[in-house]
């Protein structure tokens, strides 16, 4: 039975030393504060996080440090980016390393059609980590529509889709979306 995500998780920032390293030690203590002060769990390695500008290494390494430093509380790793087989495997392997949920950005850089967005986010899915999809326009430069988010929300592994802006396209997915997705 998968760890409930909770109602309030928080993008967390990826602490760095004065080598220019990350801060593994810096990051769970920061993660448990985050936690204390009423969290639910945290995001790591997502856009706030430096996630483009970080290592698989040095990603799969927060997600360790992290995890151990919130064993009760829920962990989500971001492993999305534009290349769906990184994507999968990254996703594989923060499964195995205990990440309760993936937060999968929309591809940037490429722009893929829809039926390309769709193949991305269902082969990551696959994997059988939740995924929480993240929609943000102003980054990607694509904007998911509400009718392929709602397709999307019907893949079993496909919990949760983090909007930024539009709030009459969030309007539409909650209205249309399973009651077990959550936006």
């Amino acid at each position: 039975m998968p760890r409930p995500l909770g109602r309030l998780l928080t993008a967390m920032v990826t602490p760095f030393g004065a080598n220019g390293g990350v801060d593994l030690a810096t990051a769970a203590e920061l993660a448990q504060r985050l936690v204390a002060g009423g969290c639910d769990g945290v995001v790591v390695n997502g856009t706030t996080g430096e996630s483009p500008t970080l290592r698989a290494d040095e990603r799969l390494a927060l997600l360790d440090a992290v995890r151990a430093g919130l064993p009760d509380n829920a962990v989500v790793m971001g492993t999305g980016s534009y290349d769906t087989a990184a994507s999968v495997a990254l996703t594989r392997e923060a499964m195995q390393r205990g990440a309760d949920a993936a937060l999968v950005v929309t591809p940037y850089y490429n722009k893929p059609p829809e039926e390309g967005l769709l193949a991305h986010y269902e082969a990551i899915a696959d994997v059988g980590l939740p995924v929480v999809m993240y929609n943000i326009p102003s980054r990607s430069v694509i904007n998911m529509s509400a009718a392929l988010q709602l397709r999307l929300a019907q893949h079993p592994n496909i919990v949760s889709t983090k909007k930024c802006a539009d709030l009459e396209q969030v309007a539409q997915i909650v209205d249309g979306a399973p009651d077990d997705f959550h936006v």
